[in-house]
């Protein structure tokens, strides 16, 4: 009896060994796991980076084609201004000159803007879009202004 319990302890030590030896990497193994997933890792790392400097580059033609468009907006004006009386033609001419120089600065800050970090985009990306519609409105309230 003792010999058969002595026996069964065996058998299952062996095959409780024997699953922990199969179900176990060699270090090869675990080696060549770990290369992969600094493959994979690498690459979701650059897929990463073309789609945040694609997003950036979107957003650059985005504020471009805004900027343009208030540019087509303050010229307008400036042809409407030439009908009012001289002292109003100044005031409109500075207002006019201001809202075009800070349209270049918003355009110049767009463009000169460097990769640095999702957080720090976003952040920037807000600013930018408040700053733009400041501006937009400031434009919009100039030709309220300018109907008068």
């Amino acid at each position: 009896m003792k010999s058969k319990i002595i026996s069964v302890a065996i058998a299952t030590l062996f095959v409780t060994g024997g699953s922990y030896l199969v179900s176990c990497n060699s270090p090869e193994q675990k080696v060549e796991d770990a290369r992969e997933d600094v493959v994979d890792a690498q690459q979701d790392l650059e897929d990463a980076n073309a789609n945040y400097e694609a997003e950036l580059e979107n957003y650059r033609r985005e504020i471009a084609t805004r900027s343009d468009d208030n540019n087509r907006t303050l010229e307008e004006f400036k042809a409407r201004v030439n009908e009012k009386r001289a002292d109003a033609r100044d005031e409109y001419n500075r207002k006019i000159a201001e809202l075009e120089q800070k349209n270049r600065d918003m355009k110049m800050k767009v463009e000169e803007y460097k990769a640095d970090g999702k957080e720090k985009w976003e952040s920037f990306k807000r600013e930018v879009d408040h700053d733009m519609e400041e501006l937009g409105n400031a434009i919009r309230d100039l030709g309220k202004d300018n109907a008068d």
